[in-house]
């Protein structure tokens, strides 16, 4: 096991830190000067990659998901995140908020409303178009593609970063760090340098994607707000402000920034979405609710596999594949987050934990904001797939938003949320970016803050990149096609994870908390 050295303090790895600083510049220069070729490239590579490894990646999502469980409530579920009987570092709340918020971030906001819509007019399972099962099994299907099966993808990493770092006490946060056991001294290696440049290369991928669905969401709302006209201009504003907000957080830290942050965001998100329920048409939100719940429950394992591979639709490869990429993508850096804030916790916390609250928040947002949607539409007091059509994603969000009693003010609202939740996603983002290029980082440690700012400005770099080519089909099609070698990474975490809770433990397991106990020479 690796000591907690108090002499040696944190500094900046400029073998990390260069390399992965150089592919952020690289990726925001690229989609400026060759976006259209970028795009031909990643569409035809994506369609590649869903038509050979659809397959691939339905398997290991379900299989990660009942992995998960077992951790949950298998032998190793009471080991204890720590190497005393300390309390958890956070509290329940502001635990959840901050995984929350990180987790889903602006996409939630994005596609609660109109995700189900989508369906509505391109339904699964060959149902007719805008028939009452494509209305029913397209409000299940947006909370099946954020609950479950990813947020087992962000526990199970979650637990593996959580216990190098909280009990072996590694002073390196990264991905090739957790795969040591496995791994040995070819961590230290070209393999160790190729699995941390992959996690940045996702990292950078689903950031890109929040990014790209996130600003022009914000800008939408903001110039809506303000009875402004939307330009390149406001745009450019909004992201301003935005790295402002993010950047100060950042700065700040997990405890007096990045937790904040979140502490807001996860009360004004249950606010609103409280709103919407009682302002909309209560009964039916909760009876599609209910009725959705009841679809997943029982379709959960023909959901989880079906590929389509007769009729071949594109229904899986346009949305289950695309999601479970995206996931897969944030499911490292989100390891590595989460992993880090959740010292004190036993296994079984961290993972039913994560997957509960996780999935419970985002089946409450679209279940409901998804159901005001489908309302607008089937009563035809909003003509939403039309608005869709017409004027994409951020302008429909302000219209549906418009239709609620005290618009304007919700409306400021929602506004804010959506600044928040993109801040605390990508703040988080810098904060491991600034963590994987730091030497000598324990877990009690955060990195130096002009390491933070830096990749802060790095990420509004690729922001205005996506602003101005325009590219965030093309940064879609790169997350799908990072999350392939990604899986083989997730498989190294997982194994590495098995290996050296065996051997810590073994068949030790049946005392209420178990923990290393550290010697006098270590505390």
């Amino acid at each position: 096991m690796y000591l907690n050295s108090s002499q040696t303090k944190p500094r900046l790895d400029l073998t990390a830190f260069i390399p992965a600083f150089g592919i952020a510049l690289l990726v925001a220069c690229v989609l400026i000067l060759k976006p259209e070729q970028a795009e031909t490239w990643a569409s035809n590579l994506m369609s590649l990659v869903t038509g050979h490894f659809g397959w691939l990646f339905v398997i290991f999502g379900f299989g990660t998901f009942v992995f998960a469980l077992w951790l949950a409530f298998g032998r190793y579920g009471q080991v204890k995140l720590s190497r005393t009987d300390e309390p958890p570092e956070f509290s329940e709340l502001s635990w959840a908020a901050m995984m929350f918020s990180a987790g889903i971030g602006i996409g939630l906001v994005s596609w609660s409303f109109v995700e189900p819509i989508y369906y509505l007019s391109t339904p699964p399972l060959h149902l007719d178009p805008h028939s009452p099962s494509a209305a029913e099994w397209g409000h299940m299907y947006a909370q099946f593609h954020w609950s479950f099966v990813p947020w087992a993808l962000y526990a199970v990493p979650s637990v593996a970063v959580a216990y190098m770092l909280h009990v072996d006490r590694r002073p390196f946060l990264r991905i090739s760090e957790v795969c040591r056991p496995l791994l040995g001294r070819r961590a230290d290696g070209w393999m160790g340098s190729v699995i941390d440049t992959l996690i940045i290369l996702g990292l950078l991928g689903g950031a890109g994607t929040s990014l790209g669905l996130g600003v022009p969401l914000v800008s939408a709302l903001t110039t809506s707000l303000l009875g402004i006209e939307e330009t390149l201009l406001t745009r450019l504003g909004v992201i301003g402000f935005w790295t402002l907000i993010f950047g100060a957080s950042a700065y700040k830290g997990l405890k007096a920034g990045i937790r904040i942050l979140s502490d807001i965001n996860i009360f004004l998100a249950i606010a609103l979405v409280l709103v919407v329920l009682l302002a909309g048409p209560t009964v039916f939100i909760l009876s599609m609710s209910a009725n959705s719940l009841g679809l997943m429950l029982d379709n959960f394992t023909r959901i989880s596999f079906w590929l389509d591979p007769i009729e071949q639709s594109g229904f899986p490869d346009t949305w289950t594949l695309f999601y479970w990429g995206w996931w897969i993508a944030y499911a490292p850096l989100m390891g590595l987050f989460f992993g880090r804030i959740s010292r004190g916790r036993t296994i079984r916390q961290t993972v039913l934990g994560i997957m509960t609250w996780g999935s419970l928040g985002c089946i409450a947002f679209l279940s409901i904001c998804g159901a005001y949607a489908l309302d607008l539409e089937l009563s035809g007091t909003l003509p939403v797939t039309q608005l869709l059509d017409e004027s994409g994603i951020p302008a429909t969000v302000v219209a549906i938003v418009q239709t609620l009693p005290f618009s304007q003010l919700i409306l400021a609202a929602f506004t804010l949320l959506s600044f928040v939740f993109l801040a605390t996603t990508l703040d988080s983002s810098a904060y491991v970016l600034a963590s994987i290029s730091t030497r000598n980082l324990s877990g009690e440690q955060e990195p130096a803050k002009a390491n933070r700012l830096a990749w802060a400005f790095a990420l509004a770099l690729i922001a205005v990149g996506l602003l101005f080519a325009s590219a965030l089909e093309t940064v879609k099609s790169l997350t799908i096609i990072l999350a392939l070698p990604l899986t083989a990474v997730l498989f190294l975490i997982f194994r590495a994870l098995l290996r050296v809770l065996n051997n810590d433990f073994g068949s030790r397991v049946r005392k209420s908390a178990l923990v290393v106990r550290a010697t006098d020479e270590e505390s």
